[in-house]
């Protein structure tokens, strides 16, 4: 009989998510009236009526002003805020375009990975069934045929992974005449080396006027020197370095002198948590793979997750983890940007990140909507200076780890 990696102290279905995605996605409605006038949103849907609304961040209220202006906007914002706000922007933008009757494409949403594109298509889906708006995903790994047919049919909003959107745009199933908006999710991951040219090619199909919108939690100077290619005038409105970390995770260090001390470290580890789930982060395939197998040897459940694996097999290790079927899950930075699972509560970096940006983005994953969260990081000895650097840049501690940390889950 196979161990359970934690003991699961609250279940969360898969209808709540919905409805926790929902909530964040509509939070802003009730100020954007006071912003334009005539723009009604009607409350008697009874979605609507059971969520209640919450009021936006203030840097959130910034930008929806400009991007309602119909300005560039390149918005750093803290990672629990970020996908679910862009998303009920768009939408927001969607209701003041004349043509919504019109069944074209009228706003691209491109996100770095093919889990995220997936869960902002159901985000998109939600909406859409109540505001009459047509949305599509259009994903590596999935099949073309059902791309063409969909596209074919009509979408007011397409999100997707820049290789699948441009094939499309190539084989003219999707039509860019009509599009008013482009959103990039985690903008800095789009416009590293691996996307830039893919996001490029997509642009140079789009009319003149469109709107460019870049989210996301980090963004490196970098990365902002380049956005003259692609934006008119932006309007930049970031948050600060020392304010990314979030208030609700605490970060703690455990000391292994050795690589191969690790895996006995985080056995241990599973004697002492109680929690809901989990997301261990590795540097590599190779090692998402090794250490699998090693804790499926322990007899531990666990899941795992990375890039090289067929889609379908990724999307029903997503569907397992969301639902709770799966508790804890081994992955590589595939997983580390935007993606929600509300009940996560406990990171473990079994390899410190090979940059900084990617720990505030794996960190983010846990304490989402307000919950607690726990990040513990294994350090070599060699990893101390990397650490440090991580503390500085952020302006954060991260302590090691107490004895008793089942009592901060």
């Amino acid at each position: 009989m196979q161990k359970s990696c934690f003991v699961v102290k609250n279940g969360c279905c898969s209808c709540e998510i919905r409805f926790l995605l929902l909530s964040q996605a509509l939070s802003h409605f009730n100020i954007v009236n006071h912003f334009i006038h005539g723009l009604i949103i009607s409350l008697r849907i009874p979605l609507l009526l059971s969520l209640g609304f919450e009021k936006p961040s203030a840097i959130q209220q910034r930008a929806i002003k400009q991007i309602i202006k119909g300005r560039d906007v390149i918005l750093s914002t803290r990672i629990i805020e970020t996908e679910m706000y862009f998303i009920s922007c768009l939408f927001e933008h969607l209701f003041i375009f004349p043509s919504v009757q019109v069944r074209e494409t009228q706003a691209l949403i491109l996100a770095p990975t093919r889990e995220l594109a997936g869960q902002i298509q159901k985000v998109l889906l939600a909406l859409g069934d109540y505001m009459n708006v047509q949305c599509h995903a259009c994903i590596g790994g999935t099949n073309v045929g059902e791309d063409i047919r969909k596209l074919d049919y009509g979408q007011h909003v397409v999100a997707g992974t820049p290789g699948r959107v441009f094939d499309m745009i190539r084989r003219r199933s999707l039509r860019t005449r009509a599009i008013k908006m482009l959103v990039l999710d985690e903008a800095d991951e789009m416009l590293n080396k691996g996307f830039k040219e893919q996001i490029y090619d997509v642009y140079r199909y789009l009319p003149p006027a469109t709107q460019v919108v870049l989210i996301s939690a980090t963004l490196p100077h970098e990365i902002l020197e380049m956005t003259n290619k692609f934006m008119t005038d932006p309007i930049r409105i970031l948050v600060k370095r020392d304010e990314l970390t979030l208030e609700g995770i605490k970060q703690f260090f455990v000391a292994v002198e050795r690589e191969e001390w690790k895996f006995d470290t985080l056995c241990d580890l599973y004697d002492t948590l109680t929690i809901t789930q989990a997301v261990i982060f590795c540097n590599t395939k190779r090692k998402v793979d090794w250490l699998t197998e090693k804790m499926r040897e322990a007899n531990f459940t666990v899941s795992s997750m990375h890039g090289d694996m067929p889609q379908k097999e990724r999307d029903s290790i997503m569907k397992e983890f969301r639902s709770g079927a799966s508790r804890v899950l081994i992955s590589t930075d595939v997983w580390a940007r935007g993606l929600d699972v509300p009940q996560v509560s406990l990171i473990i970096n079994y390899d410190l990140p090979n940059n900084r940006e990617l720990y505030i983005h794996r960190i983010g994953r846990s304490g989402r909507y307000g919950r607690k969260g726990v990040a513990i990081n294994f350090v070599k000895n060699d990893d101390i200076r990397i650490l440090r650097d991580i503390e500085q840049y952020y302006s954060t501690q991260i302590d090691e780890m107490p004895m008793n940390v089942a009592d901060l889950i």
